[in-house]
Parts: structure tokens; sequence; C-alpha cells
């Protein structure tokens, strides 16, 4: 047992304890549980931001793709950087203005309240539950190589340990542990970069063709060889990883956690410049992994190198800092992954949790019928009930690449959410029932067709050939739902497509200028 990093992992875990602590005793209502009570500076968020996105996913899951297909994995470094613009020029503002908590805030501003409720609350939880595999996935891994223990019994505890976050601690909690979590993962990633290249001598050539000496496709790596070789499969992944992001709940109830649009944007802005660096540097990180771990064949199974890490897929970094750094610097980044896991899971939650609790229960349910201690008790058994279901999903997905999980997440969100949120805010045209049957389009079709591809039909369900003979719908199911919204809304003459279509004028003067942010609530 590493008793030097299991040091280090439980005295960053007490720090999060502590911080969550003192954040339980500044969350006293809805709007401090799930956006801070909108008290978080521009650049505080940015942080946040970051923290929120670069999660197991990043650091553990592309790091692992570079180790395995190489320069590949580059396109999810350029998608990611890609979306960011996209959500500071046309959404961030608008969010922030038209918002309170979730997605459904701003698309049921002018459309009706109760279906449009139901059906991104029901798209959200989705999201959200896609997603948490992911962290639970890593999580899981990553405390079973430092602790030794059964994969079972570390996601069971990741799960328990994410409620208490949640529960006790809210969005106060979270953005603070993703802060200092971002500022300390940038920090260790870039030590590592800096030791990697020194083991080469600061050479980046010998670095890259060590890492080609080394992998199955020899110097094939360096070019599109796997992810990209496909057209098709290609360009899916990357309009999913694009669009997505714009998707994603626990991302767009960031941008209610700032005082006024003008923080929004500014976090944006913060993120993209930290983000576009950074991950480039992970996909470094996964070459130097690539380059230095066979001349160590105690990070393989059985000593076989260039057969499974230790630890399995996702783990490549890990045993790269051991590599570098020894115990330390392993305790160090099996901490920061850590405390990168939880803090997105408690963001994920809050997302998941507010869907149910205040779209669906606060909203359609009671019809606003609801006091303050009822709406934070069923925030919490909400938390608690999204928790459980993680475990459950972190058990049976235990084997899949943790950056391969969070694109099918994306496709999901790019299909689902992107669709719908674009047009309700700035298409006068759009009415309720171009949303609903738009929006269930792209939400089924991404769905199905992700059911029905190799990851899930073949690699979970253990069929011998996939339906669907891809891994991302979104190139089908993101214009489908897009088509349905418009044909579906420009047929629609009901009375309610006439409220719809006269309420964008209020709506605009809403986005553009926040007059009447304060007095509203929804």
């Amino acid at each position: 047992m590493n008793t030097q990093a299991i040091l280090i992992f439980g005295a960053f875990v007490v720090v999060t304890l502590g911080i969550t602590y003192w954040a339980s005793s500044r969350t006293r209502s809805s709007s401090d549980f799930y956006t801070a009570g909108g008290g978080i500076t521009g650049t505080q968020n940015g942080l946040a931001i970051v923290g929120d996105y670069m999660s197991a996913a990043t650091l553990l899951g592309i790091s692992s793709l570079a180790f395995t297909n190489g320069f590949d994995s580059l396109l999810y470094a350029v998608c990611a950087f890609m979306g960011w613009p996209i959500i500071m020029f046309l959404i961030a503002e608008r969010l922030r203005n038209l918002g309170r908590y979730t997605l459904s805030d701003i698309v049921s501003y002018r459309l009706d309240e109760r279906s449009t409720r139901i059906f991104t609350a029901i798209s959200s939880l989705t999201v959200v539950l896609f997603y948490l595999i992911v962290q639970m996935v890593g999580a899981g891994q990553l405390v079973q190589l430092l602790f030794g223990i059964d994969y079972t019994y570390a996601v069971v505890a990741v799960g328990l340990l994410m409620m208490v976050y949640v529960v006790v601690g809210g969005m106060v909690a979270t953005t603070w542990v993703q802060i200092i979590k971002a500022i300390l993962m940038m920090g260790n990633g870039f030590l590592m970069a800096a030791l990697a290249l020194y083991y080469f001598n600061f050479d980046f050539s010998a670095l890259v063709s060590a890492a080609a000496d080394h992998h199955q496709a020899g110097t094939a790596m360096k070019g599109p060889w796997k992810l990209m070789a496909d057209p098709f499969s290609g360009l899916s992944l990357a309009v999913s990883l694009v669009f997505g992001i714009a998707g994603l709940p626990h991302i767009m109830m960031r941008f209610f956690t700032v005082p006024d649009a003008r923080a929004a944007r500014k976090s944006v802005f913060v993120a993209t410049g930290l983000m576009g660096v950074f991950f480039v540097v992970i996909c470094f990180l996964g070459l130097a992994a690539m380059a230095i771990l066979p001349n160590h064949p105690e990070f393989y199974v059985d000593g076989k190198v260039g057969g499974m890490v230790l630890g399995g897929s996702n783990m490549p970094i890990m045993h790269l800092a051991t590599a570098l750094g020894g115990n330390l610097l392993f305790g160090l980044l099996a901490a920061v992954s850590f405390a990168t896991i939880l803090a997105v899971v408690s963001g994920l939650t809050l997302a998941g949790a507010s869907a149910i609790a205040h779209d669906l229960y606060a909203k359609v349910i009671r019809r606003d019928e609801v006091t303050p201690s009822q709406a934070m008790r069923v925030n919490r058994l909400a938390s608690i009930g999204i928790g459980l279901v993680a475990i459950f999903l972190g058990l049976l997905f235990r084997d899949q690449n943790v950056a391969f999980l969070v694109a099918l997440a994306f496709s999901i969100a790019a299909s689902a959410h992107f669709p719908v949120l674009l047009p309700s805010m700035y298409w006068r045209g759009v009415t309720t029932r171009g949303v609903i049957y738009g929006g269930l389009s792209g939400l089924l079709v991404a769905l199905g067709l992700v059911i029905l591809s190799p990851a899930v039909w073949v690699r979970i369900l253990g069929f011998s050939e996939a339906v669907f003979p891809y891994d991302f719908p979104t190139l089908i199911s993101m214009p489908l739902a897009f088509f349905m919204i418009y044909l579906v809304s420009k047929l629609d003459s009901s009375r309610r497509a006439s409220q719809d279509r006269a309420g964008f004028d209020a709506q605009q003067v809403r986005a553009e200028t926040a007059v009447g942010i304060a007095a509203v609530s929804h």
C-alpha cells in the first residue's frame, strides 16, 4: 500500500469536507443551494467552469486516449476549445438574463411551462446520468488503484461521499472545491509536462519518436489513424463535443451563480483561455506516458509491456506521475483527480436534483405552492436518489474509457438540448409543440442509436454485432431535432402557438437588457 500517497489523498479529502461544512452554514435557501445566491465573481466562476469541465474524462480519459491512439486524441482538445466561443457569444448573456436555476427556466420563459419543464427535466436527467457514469468509473478505478480495494467497494464509497458534498454544502461548496482543484490540477499538469520534457532533455521530437517506437501503429499514430479514420465517426464525434458543451445542465447552471451578464461573459473568457492550453497539455501527457511507461514493466499487468496497465485503461497518467515524481507526485495527482471527480459529480447531482425538485416538483406538481423547507427537503432527497443511481451505473460501465463515455453524454446533450435552447432564445416562430416534438426526436433517436451502437450493444450488453455501426449518432440526431422543431413550429396554428410567438418581444427585451430580472421569479 502506498502510504505517502494515501496520506496526501486523505488530507485533501479532509480539506474539501471542511469546505463543505463551512458552506453548509451559508446554504439557507434554494437559491443558495443551486446558484450560491448569485454571489460568485466572473473570474471565480471561470475557474469553477474549468473545474466543472476538466473532469475525470479530461484528466484520466483524454490522456489515456492519447496513450492508446496518439495524436488522434487532439480532436477532443480542438473541439472542446471550439465549443466555448459559441457559449460566450450566443448563449452566456441570455442564459443569465432569462434563467434562474435550470435549462427549463429559459425554454419555458414564453412557451407552455408544464410541458416544456417535463421534457427538459427528463432530458437533463438523461444527460446528467450519462455524465455521472464517467465520473463514477474514473473514481472507482482511481480508488481501486490507490487503496487496492475491490472496484465495487470503491464506487460505493465514492457515491456516498458525493452525497455528503451535495446534500450538506450545495453550490457554495461545489464552487469553491472546483476553484481550488482547478488551480491545483493545472499546476500539477504543467509540472508533469515539464518533468516529462526533462526526461528527454527537453527534446520534444525525441519524446514523440520514443512514443511512436512503442505504439502498435508506429509512426501512423502521428496522424488520423483511428478516431478520425472514418469520416462519419470523426465528424459526428466533433459535432458532439462542440455543441454538446452548450447543452450540459451543470455547465448552464454556472451562469446563474454570477451577479450579471457581464460576469457571465467574463466567466467564459477565463475558462476558454485556461482550458485551451490545458487540453493540449493533457494530450501531451498521454504521449509522454506512451514514451515512458514501456520502460517500467511494473506498471503493466504481469509485467507485460504493451498489455493492460495496472488499475484499468484510464490509469496511464497516474503511472506516469509515479515514474516522473515517485509516490509524492502520484499522491498529489490522485488527490487532485479525486477532488475533481467529487466536485464534478456534485455539480452534476445538483443539476439533476434541480430538474426533479425545481422543474418537476415545485413547478409542475405543486405549481409553485411549495415552502422553502419543502423545496430543500426534496432537493436533498433527489440528490440522494441520483447518487444511488450513479453508483449502479458506475458498476455497469466499469471497463469503459471515460473520455469515450463523456462523448456519449455530449452526443445526447447536443441532440436534445442545444437544438431546443437556441430557437427558444432567438427564433420568434418557435412553438411549444415544435420544441417538444423536436427535442423528443433528438433525445430518443440519440439515446436509441447509442444503445444500438458498438459502445453499448456489443461492449456492455454482449451482443456479437451492433445494429447501428457508429458510436456517436449526433450527425443524425442533432439535425433531425432542428428540422423537427422548424417543421412542427411552422405547421403549428394552435392558440398556444400564437401566444408563444407573441411573447418573443418581451423575452427579447429581457434577454438583451436584463430589465425586470430582479422582479421576475420563474
